[in-house]
């Protein structure tokens, strides 16, 4: 599942800046990653999952804006065409492939 996020936050005054910096570093720091200004994408296990980080985005927005969330399959998401072929470095990353390699080379010969 993906959980995707949209927002247009205000940052006329310092406090409304002050308030969508958090609110960026929130996103981050809780594993999303920036597919566009305003939009970001964060895989999740399952169902039950985007709901928690759906619960979780609810207790960090900030009081003023527009901020919207979806949640789709892993399959939609790689169905977005993107028809400039642009895209930043952290979406190249993010793959469907669900393969976890823990540790590194073992070399013995050494």
């Amino acid at each position: 599942m993906r959980l995707l996020i949209f927002f247009d936050l205000p940052v006329k005054t310092k406090p409304q800046i002050k308030q969508y910096r958090e609110f960026i570093k929130y996103l981050k720091n809780d594993g999303f990653i920036r597919v566009q200004y305003s939009v970001y994408a964060k895989l999740c296990i399952n169902k039950d999952c985007a709901q928690t980080v759906s619960k979780r985005i609810r207790l960090n927005a900030p009081a003023e804006g527009d901020i919207r969330y979806m949640i789709i399959s892993e399959l939609q998401y790689q169905h977005i065409t993107n028809i400039n072929n642009m895209h930043n470095l952290d979406e190249n990353i993010t793959t469907a492939d669900r393969t976890l390699i823990i540790g590194g080379l073992n070399n013995e010969d050494s």
